[in-house]
């Protein structure tokens, strides 16, 4: 029988499991243990801590390791972790690192911490700008390059193949935040990346009941690396979320689906609203990079931005609307809107928000699984 489709393996997640349940459990137990006991364990994987191994954990593992085309795939405890654990398997002491300019708050943070710690030196460019991006790494000894596509809050659309092209012909790693598109829309390894990390807290888990993240690896050797220090560092994820996102994860793609179909109407009915100056979703023929977003993509994730014309005007629609939370993060079944100058990139000064497309208008959408009649009609009320 020829590789089943990745819709088909995640509606059937427990044959992932390192061993077969004896009682034939549709979902995998919950290994909920601090140890094993080595005596009474039988065959050739021997399990002794959970922050090592875990066979609920190596469940999701071998999962995400199958969709994604991997030799191998760490979950740990927060999507973050993954982007930490990424640096500290590929980056050492004095080490350069290139990263698209418009990247997660979380992910800006995380480099100062070790600019400032480890004297890593990182390079910001638009990876939209290939000519600026080879001076770049032909200049320097690029040991990681690292990007999101689509990028996150600036929505632009990367080409991951002609940039892994790009880094491999100077020797350096790529990896790819895939947060965003999810395997279900994108597999980055297929186009080239060395490492495709995602945060399962969104669309992946589905429910925004778990935070948690994931990093595969395109072969044998940088997968065995990516254990050895989430072991070493205790990057690991805890049995218990593994399995709140097991529940989510079968219906992965009828909610991209949704997701998809509901921002649209909702950001093609802000476009023709006099108080909106700009609205940026890669599935609209007016982003720039429309055509290579319906090319890389299956689905388009449902998070887009709505420039309005002044802060105050996006202040009072967030305040008054009904449905909307006012919530960080994406990829849930309730709609979120917030405005990244204030929550998710605060971290960013204003010179680098404008220089990713950021003004103090933007206000970041997140649509989630409601009727989107309802929630136009929430942002006509909350404009009033």
């Amino acid at each position: 029988m020829k590789k089943i489709k990745i819709e088909t393996a995640l509606s059937h997640i427990a044959k992932y499991a390192p061993f077969e349940d004896k009682a034939g459990a549709s979902h995998f137990p919950i290994y909920n243990t601090g140890t094993f006991d080595l005596k009474k364990q039988e065959g050739d994987k021997i399990y002794d801590y959970t922050r090592s191994d875990n066979p609920t954990r190596e469940m999701l593992e071998n999962l995400f390791t199958d969709v994604e085309n991997a030799a191998g795939c760490v979950c740990t405890h927060t999507g973050i972790a993954s982007v930490a654990l990424l640096f500290e398997t590929v980056l050492k002491a004095n080490s350069h690192i290139l990263v698209e300019a418009d990247c997660y708050g979380g992910t800006f943070r995380l480099l100062k911490v070790f600019k400032e710690k480890y004297n890593i030196t990182v390079h910001f460019a638009d990876f939209l700008e290939e000519d600026k991006l080879e001076d770049i790494l032909k200049n320097n000894t690029i040991d990681l390059v690292l990007c999101e596509s689509p990028t996150n809050p600036g929505l632009k659309i990367i080409d991951l193949q002609k940039i892994a092209t790009l880094t491999h012909k100077y020797k350096a790693l790529f990896a790819v935040d895939n947060s965003l598109a999810t395997f279900i829309s994108q597999r980055p390894l297929d186009l080239g990346a060395d490492f495709s990390l995602f945060s399962t807290t969104k669309y992946i888990s589905g429910h925004g009941a778990v935070v948690a993240g994931a990093i595969a690896a395109k072969t044998k050797e940088l997968a065995q690396e990516l254990h050895y220090y989430a072991n070493a560092q205790g990057r690991s994820q805890n049995p218990m979320d593994v399995y709140l996102i097991s529940l989510g994860i079968p219906t992965l793609k009828v909610r991209m689906k949704e997701h998809q179909e509901s921002s649209i109407k909702i950001a093609k009915f802000l476009e023709k609203q006099s108080y909106i100056t700009k609205v940026t979703h890669p599935a609209l023929e007016s982003h720039p990079q429309y055509e290579l977003a319906k090319k890389q993509m299956e689905y388009i994730p449902g998070v887009f931005c709505a420039d309005f014309q002044t802060l105050e005007l996006a202040e009072k629609f967030i305040e008054n609307t009904k449905i909307f939370g006012e919530k960080c993060s994406f990829g849930s079944p309730d709609s979120r809107a917030e405005i990244p100058a204030k929550i998710s990139h605060a971290s960013f000064s204003k010179e680098e928000l404008k220089a990713i497309g950021i003004s103090d208008g933007t206000v970041r959408f997140s649509i989630g699984l409601e009727n989107f009649e309802d929630l136009i009609e929430d942002i006509k009320q909350a404009v009033k």
